[in-house]
């Protein structure tokens, strides 16, 4: 059951984010046609544009993107044993809770005082509209803590079988 929960979140999330994309095109083909067809330059599809690209990216980053799916440099876990790719892994995720922990507040202090502040054309509060940084900063903590409980139980690093058919060990 948890994992059918999991499995229509995600799906979900894939839908909030295509739902952005397409947004962004919208936005993009109306600027265009107002622009060159009527001759009627308008700033709302350039700023509409701007925020979804912004949700896009961090939303999909926050609840889209897998952890083998991710770019990572990893020349180093790649050539290493078992045990130090897990005492590497800990390491990583718990500098990346901590991180983060220690930034939120201030994250959301800075958050909180853009209401202050509206957009140029769509007249909306800064705090609606850097909210999503929040929300990633909480998924990237939570996503981390699970992979720091895994490593600790022993689990090997995830995406790791796919990097050692390729790179000698």
């Amino acid at each position: 059951m948890l994992k059918t929960l999991l499995s229509s979140l995600h799906r979900f999330a894939e839908v909030v984010a295509a739902g952005l994309l397409a947004i962004i095109f919208v936005a993009f083909i109306v600027q265009i046609a107002l622009r060159y067809l009527f001759n009627w330059p308008v700033g709302w599809t350039a700023e509409l544009s701007v925020v979804a690209w912004l949700w896009l990216v961090l939303w999909g980053a926050a609840f889209v993107l897998k952890d083998e799916e991710e770019i990572r440099i990893d020349f180093l876990s790649a050539h290493a044993g078992r045990r130090a790719r897990i005492v590497m892994g800990i390491v990583g995720s718990a500098s990346i809770v901590v991180l983060f922990g220690m930034s939120l507040p201030a994250a959301y202090d800075y958050v909180s005082f853009m209401k202050v502040e509206k957009s140029s054309y769509l007249n909306t509060r800064f705090d609606v509209l850097f909210s999503i940084y929040i929300i990633f900063s909480v998924a990237v903590i939570a996503r981390n803590l699970w992979n720091l409980g895994q490593l600790l139980l022993g689990k090997d690093p995830a995406g790791i079988d796919a990097i050692q058919t390729t790179a000698p060990r």
